[in-house]
């Protein structure tokens, strides 16, 4: 079981500038290393209306851009609400980027009540991610928001 305090706390000693970029960088090869069963980790973020462009990640290439309307991050980003899937494909506007992906989580990041952008997480293993999981990741992304200067 991952130990998601622990991570917690170094992450927010990881993230010791006010830059986002860097420390959207850092954040998603942190993730990548420390949380397993992942094949991919990255933001995409929102820079123009109902469109989430791809930020640093960890993995294969990714999909761009991905309109709100479309996938689990688009349901992410639409909605404002975390997605957790356990069979992306069981999704019918799931948007393949990996073939190897099985499950999702998608964590939408909000800032002033603005929609920022999102992580998004993938995994090669079903059901990978647990309401544990979920819990422990949404805290790792409220360190991110608090060591970064999104506004």
């Amino acid at each position: 079981m991952t130990d998601y305090a622990l991570l917690a706390r170094q992450l927010d000693a990881l993230l010791d500038t006010r830059d986002w970029l860097t420390n959207s960088a850092q954040a998603c090869a942190f993730i990548m290393q420390q949380v397993p069963e992942l094949n991919w980790a990255g933001f995409y973020l929102q820079r123009q209306p109902e469109v989430l462009s791809l930020g640093p990640f960890q993995g294969q290439p990714a999909c761009h851009p991905i309109p709100f309307s479309k996938g689990v991050c688009g349901a992410a980003a639409r909605t404002r609400e975390t997605q957790r899937v356990d069979d992306v494909h069981a999704i019918p506007d799931h948007i393949a980027c990996d073939a190897a992906s099985q499950a999702e989580l998608v964590i939408p990041i909000v800032v002033n009540d603005r929609l920022w952008g999102v992580l998004d997480l993938d995994s090669p293993s079903r059901g990978r991610f647990s309401a544990d999981d979920q819990a422990g990741l949404e805290a790792l992304v409220k360190v991110f928001i608090e060591r970064s200067d999104l506004a």
